[in-house]
C-alpha cells in the first residue's frame, strides 16, 4: 500500500488482519478482542473504502455468534479450522439472516433464497460471517461505490469488489467471492492480495445467483496462500489434505495473441517474477499457447450474455426499470442469441479445456504463469478493468491461483497468475505457497 495521502487509507496493508487462524484457535487472541479490533477498523476505513455492506447490530450479531462458538469448542485442541476466521460474503451468494440485494435496485423479496453451501461450510469449520460484501450490479459490469484501499480514487476491480477490497483493507481475512469472467484474479490483483479460483464446480455454486452457469464460478479471497488452503481444503468437494511428494513444478509462459493482450507494466511485472522464479530453482519456459485467442473470447462473451439473459428472464421483462442501463444492455444482447449458438459456445469450452490439458501433457507443463491482470488497477470508479487476462482459465475451468508480484510505476499492485490442472487445485495451491514465498524472497533481495 502507498504511504501517505489523502486518498491512501491509514494503517492497514494486505495481510494486515488483527489476527490469524491460529492464534484465533491457541486462543493467543481472543474472539472478544478480535471484534473490538474490526469493529474499529470497519468505522475509520470502511468509511472511506465501502467495501462491506452496512448492518443494523452487525457487531452483536457476531459477539452473539462468537460467544456460542467459544462454548461450544471451549478447548483449543477440539477447535475446527477456521475457528474465528472473519469472512466477508459477496451479495449474490445468500447467507442466512442477511438480505441479498446482488447491487440491483430489484425488490429485494425477488432475491432471497436459501443459504449456500459454501456458507454452511464455513461455519460449521468455525468462521463467522462479518457480512456482505459489494457486488457490481448481478456481478456484471456497472460498478459498485467500492474504492481500492491502495489509492481510493482507483477502482477496486469487479464484480467481487467488496470482497477482494475488504481483505485487502484488514477488515477481514477471507472473503468470498464468484468469476464469470474474471471476477477473483482481477480484483485480487487490483488490491493486492491473493485470489483462488478453483477447477470449474469443485465448490458448490447452489445458494449463488447465477450470472452464467456454464461459466460462473464461486472463489476465495485471502492475504495469503497460507490462510488461503485451510478455507479451500472446507469448501472444495473431496479436498486431498495429504498430497504425494511431486517434484518442483515445470512453468509455461503462453506466448502469442493471449499474452499480447497484456500491457507493458504487466508483462514486466510478469518477467521480474520470472526471474525470481528461476532463481528459486523452479524451470520457467515459453510455449505458443491460444493463437485462436480472439475466438475464445467471443465465444466467452457470447455465452455470458446469452446465459445471463436466460437467467434473468423470470426479472428484467417485467422489471426492466429496475435494471441500470449498462446491465440492460447486455441481457437485451443476450436474448437474441439462438441456442444452437449457445450449445456450440458450450462445447468450446469443453473443447478449451482438452487442448490445454493435452498441451500441459505433451510439454510437461505442471503451471501456467501469465499476467493476472492487462496492468494495474486503472484510476477512476466508473470501470473495473479489463478481465481478459483471466478469460481462458474461466473458459476452461482450470484452477487459478492470483498472487501479488509488485508494484507499477505510481505504486499500484501488480500480480501474477499460475493455473493448474482440472482437478489438481491441492498441488496448485502446494506449489503456489512456495512460488509466493520465492516472489517475496526475490522481492526482499531486490
Amino acid at each position: 500500500m502507498r504511504d501517505g495521502g489523502p486518498n491512501v487509507i491509514p494503517a492497514s496493508a494486505a495481510g494486515d488482519f488483527p489476527a490469524s487462524l491460529a492464534q484465533l484457535r491457541s486462543g493467543e487472541v481472543t474472539l472478544a478482542a478480535l471484534l473490538e479490533q474490526v469493529e474499529e477498523a470497519l468505522a475509520q476505513r470502511d468509511s472511506a473504502v465501502r467495501s462491506v455492506l452496512p448492518e443494523e447490530g452487525r457487531f452483536e450479531r457476531l459477539r452473539g455468534q462468537a460467544a456460542a462458538l467459544v462454548e461450544r469448542f471451549p478447548d483449543p485442541q477440539d477447535r475446527p479450522p477456521l475457528f474465528g476466521a472473519l469472512v466477508g460474503v459477496k451479495d449474490i451468494i445468500q447467507v442466512d439472516g442477511l438480505m441479498t440485494r446482488a447491487g440491483s435496485r430489484l425488490p429485494s423479496a425477488e432475491l432471497q433464497g436459501e443459504q449456500a453451501s459454501s456458507v454452511r461450510d464455513l461455519i460449521a469449520a468455525g468462521a463467522l460471517i462479518l457480512g456482505k460484501t459489494v457486488t457490481t450490479e448481478f456481478a456484471c459490469f456497472a460498478p459498485g461505490p467500492t474504492r481500492n484501499p491502495h489509492s481510493l480514487t482507483h477502482t477496486p476491480g469487479g464484480s467481487s469488489s467488496g470482497s477482494a477490497a475488504a481483505v485487502a483493507a484488514g477488515l477481514c481475512s477471507l472473503a468470498l467471492g464468484t468469476q464469470t469472467i474474471g471476477s477473483v484474479g482481477r480484483p485480487a490483483a487490483y488490491c493486492g492480495i491473493t485470489g483462488f479460483k478453483p477447477s470449474q464446480d469443485r465448490i458448490s455454486r447452489d445458494g449463488v445467483i447465477a450470472v452464467a452457469p456454464s461459466l460462473d464460478q464461486v472463489g476465495i479471497f485471502a492475504p495469503s496462500v497460507a490462510v488461503m488452503e485451510p478455507a479451500a481444503a472446507v469448501l472444495c468437494a473431496g479436498w486431498r489434505s495429504r498430497i504425494e511428494e511431486v517434484s518442483p513444478p515445470r512453468l509455461a509462459i503462453p506466448v502469442g495473441p493471449y499474452l499480447e493482450r497484456a500491457g507493458e507494466e504487466a508483462r514486466s511485472c510478469l518477467e521480474a517474477a520470472r526471474r525470481r522464479i528461476e532463481a528459486a530453482g523452479y524451470a520457467v519456459h515459453e510455449v505458443e499457447e491460444f493463437e485462436a485467442f480472439s475466438a475464445i473470447e467471443k465465444d466467452h462473451f457470447l455465452l455470458f450474455e446469452g446465459e445471463m439473459a436466460r437467467a434473468h428472464q423470470r426479472w428484467w421483462p417485467r422489471l426492466e426499470e429496475r435494471y441500470r442501463p449498462r446491465t440492460l444492455e447486455l441481457l437485451r444482447r443476450g436474448s437474441e442469441i439462438g441456442d444452437d449458438r449457445l450449445d456450440e459456445a458450450r462445447a468450446g469450452c469443453a473443447r478449451l479445456r482438452r487442448g490445454l490439458l493435452a498441451r500441459m501433457e505433451a510439454e510437461r507443463i505442471d503451471l501456467w504463469l501469465t499476467p493476472a491482470t492487462t496492468g494495474a488497477a486503472p484510476q477512476g470508479l466508473d470501470s473495473t478493468g479489463d478481465p481478459v487476462m483471466s478469460l481462458p482459465w474461466t473458459q476452461a475451468g482450470l484452477p487459478a491461483l492470483t498472487l501479488p508480484a509488485g508494484v507499477d510505476g505510481a505504486g499500484m499492485p501488480l500480480g501474477i497468475r499460475l493455473a493448474g490442472r482440472y482437478g489438481a487445485d491441492e498441488e496448485l495451491l502446494g506449489w503456489g505457497r512456495a512460488i509466493e514465498q520465492a516472489l517475496s524472497v526475490g522481492e526482499a533481495a531486490g
